[in-house]
C-alpha cells in the first residue's frame, strides 16, 4: 500500500511520488502540506511603460497604429512560465485566461510543453575554424549535436533533437538534455567538436573559442572589405590583399580597385581564383588570419610578376576583423620586407575594427508542439494548427515573439535571450519543459472547439490566493 503522505505528481510520464518537503525528480513540483505545488512561481507580464525609462514590452503592445497583429496584447499577459503542463494529454491546458483587448474578447491558452522533439540553433559569431561541418560536438564526452553550415561571419551548430534526446544511451540523453537547458537559461555550457576547437557558449555573451575571448565578428568576407575601403587605401599604398578563409580579396585586380585607377602589382596569390580580385581556398581553415590556418600572411602570396613590380611596392595586408595586419615594401629582388605600418594606413585598419559588431552567441530554441499541447487548447487538435497557420492563433513563449515554420504542425524557434530568466525546466524522461502560448479572439477560441468551461477572467486569475505569482515588466 502506498504511503499516505505520498504525492503522486502526473505532470509528465515519471509519475513521482513525492515526499513532504521534498520535490520531484524535475525539481519543479513539490510535496507541500500533501497538496502537489509548482515550485517556481508564475510569470506575468505587465506592459507598462515608468516615466523616464525606456521599456519594450514582449509582445510589442501598446502602439499608436496598427502594426499588422491579429491579435492585441493584453495590458497584463499570463506566461506559461511556472503554469504547469497538461500532461496526459487530455487534461484542459493550466490556465485558460480571458481578458479585453480594445472592447474584444480575447483568451490566452497557457501551458509548459514537455518536448521530446526539441534541441537549440546556436549562431556563434566567429572567424575562427570550429570543426568540419557535420563533425560532432560534444559536452562531457557525449554527443549532443553537430556542425552545420556556415553563415557571413558566423559558424553555426544545431544541437539536441529527438535522436540525441532518446536514440543515443542513457548518458547521452541527460547530458544533451542537461546541455539544452543550460544554453535555453542562459547558462554557459562548454563543448568541443571532433577534430576541432573547444568553445563556452552562453546566449548573449561573446563566445570563448579555444580559451581566447571572441571581440568582433568580422566586417565582411575578403572582397566585400575591399569593396568597402577601397577609397581610403587607394594612393596610400600599392597593392591590398585581404585574407579570408572564404573569399580573400585583392585590390590591385579587385573591381572597386580597377574603378579608381589602381595599377596591377604583379602579385600571385595561392588558391583558386574566382573573378578579378576574389581567391577562394588561399589555406585550410584555422584559427589564424582571417579563418585560415595561416600565421604568416605571406604563405599565400607565391611571388610577384617583375612586368609589373617594382622595387618599393608597398602592400598591406589584413584580415577581415582587422585584429591581424602587417605592412610590406618590396626589395630589390621583389621580396617582401616587413615595416612598420605607416599612419595614414593605421586609420584604415582602424576603421575595419569600428565597423565589425561585438561577437555573440545566439541560442534559439527550436520545438515541435504536438499531442499534449494542442489537445490542452482543443478537443479537435487539427484545429488548432490551421488557426495558427491562418493566422488567427498568436504564437508565443514566455510572451516573446517567435517565429513559426511553415508547412505542418506547429514548429516554432524562440530567441533565448527575450524570455524571463528560468524560463525553461526540464523532466528526467529526458525532455525539455518550455512556456507557450496561444492567443485568440475568444469566439474563435470557441469555433475552435476549445475548452471553454475552463476559461477564467485574468482578474480572477491575479486574485488567485493560490498562485505563487510573480510580475516582469518587459524586455530592454
Amino acid at each position: 500500500m502506498a504511503d499516505p503522505d505520498l504525492v503522486r505528481c502526473d505532470a509528465c510520464p515519471v509519475t513521482c511520488y513525492i515526499k513532504p518537503g521534498k520535490a520531484g525528480a524535475c525539481d519543479r513540483y513539490a510535496n507541500e502540506d500533501g497538496k502537489l505545488v509548482r515550485v517556481d512561481p508564475l510569470v506575468v507580464l505587465e506592459h507598462t511603460i515608468e516615466a523616464g525609462e525606456k521599456v519594450v514590452p514582449f509582445l510589442g503592445g501598446g502602439s499608436a497604429e496598427w502594426d499588422g497583429e491579429i491579435v492585441k496584447s493584453p495590458s497584463t499577459f499570463i506566461t506559461a512560465i511556472g503554469a504547469g503542463t497538461t500532461y496526459p494529454d487530455y487534461k484542459p491546458a493550466p490556465f485558460i485566461v480571458s481578458s479585453k483587448v480594445e472592447g474584444i474578447d480575447t483568451v490566452t491558452v497557457v501551458t509548459e510543453g514537455i518536448f521530446s522533439y526539441c534541441g537549440v540553433k546556436v549562431k556563434i559569431d566567429t572567424d575562427r575554424h570550429l570543426g568540419p561541418e557535420r563533425n560532432l560536438v560534444r559536452v562531457d564526452g557525449e554527443p549532443v549535436g553537430h556542425v552545420t553550415t556556415g553563415e557571413y561571419g558566423s559558424q553555426m551548430l544545431s544541437l539536441g533533437g529527438v535522436n540525441h534526446l532518446t536514440h543515443g544511451g542513457k548518458k547521452e540523453g541527460r547530458v544533451t538534455c542537461d546541455a539544452l537547458l543550460r544554453l535555453c537559461n542562459g547558462e554557459a555550457v562548454e563543448m568541443t567538436v571532433d577534430a576541432g576547437a573547444t568553445a563556452i557558449i552562453q546566449a548573449g555573451k561573446p563566445p570563448v573559442i579555444n580559451g581566447k575571448i571572441e571581440e568582433r565578428m568580422r566586417v565582411g568576407c575578403g572582397s566585400a572589405t575591399i569593396g568597402m575601403f577601397a577609397k581610403q587605401w587607394y594612393g596610400k599604398v600599392d597593392e591590398v590583399v585581404v585574407v579570408d578563409d572564404h573569399i580573400t580579396g585583392v585590390l590591385s585586380e579587385h573591381q572597386a580597385g580597377k574603378v579608381l585607377g589602381a595599377q596591377d602589382t604583379g602579385i600571385k596569390i595561392r588558391g583558386r581564383k574566382s573573378t578579378p580580385g576574389r581567391y577562394f581556398h588561399v589555406a585550410e581553415p584555422g584559427s589564424g588570419w582571417g579563418g585560415t590556418n595561416v600565421m604568416d600572411p605571406l604563405e599565400i602570396v607565391t611571388g610577384f610578376d617583375p612586368k609589373h613590380a617594382k622595387p618599393g611596392l608597398r602592400m598591406l595586408m589584413v584580415s577581415t576583423t582587422g585584429e591581424q595586419h602587417a605592412y610590406y615594401e618590396l626589395n630589390e629582388e621583389l621580396k617582401p620586407v616587413e615595416k612598420d605600418l605607416p599612419a595614414n594606413l593605421q586609420e584604415s585598419v582602424d576603421r575595419i575594427a569600428e565597423n565589425c559588431e561585438p561577437a555573440l552567441s545566439t541560442v534559439l530554441f527550436m520545438a515541435g508542439a504536438g499531442g499534449s499541447l494542442r489537445a490542452g487548447v482543443t478537443e479537435n487538435p487539427v484545429r488548432l494548427t490551421r488557426s495558427v497557420r491562418q493566422a488567427i492563433t498568436r504564437v508565443t513563449a514566455g510572451g516573446a515573439p517567435v517565429y513559426v515554420w511553415p508547412g505542418g504542425g506547429i514548429t516554432y524557434m524562440v530567441d533565448v535571450t527575450l524570455l524571463p530568466e528560468r524560463a525553461f525546466g526540464y523532466v528526467p524522461t529526458p525532455a525539455l519543459v518550455a512556456p507557450i502560448e496561444f492567443t485568440l479572439k475568444l469566439e474563435d477560441y470557441a469555433a475552435l472547439g476549445g475548452h471553454v468551461d475552463h476559461v477564467r477572467p485574468v482578474e480572477e486569475v491575479l486574485k488567485d490566493s493560490s498562485l505563487r505569482l510573480r510580475s516582469a515588466k518587459g524586455a530592454a
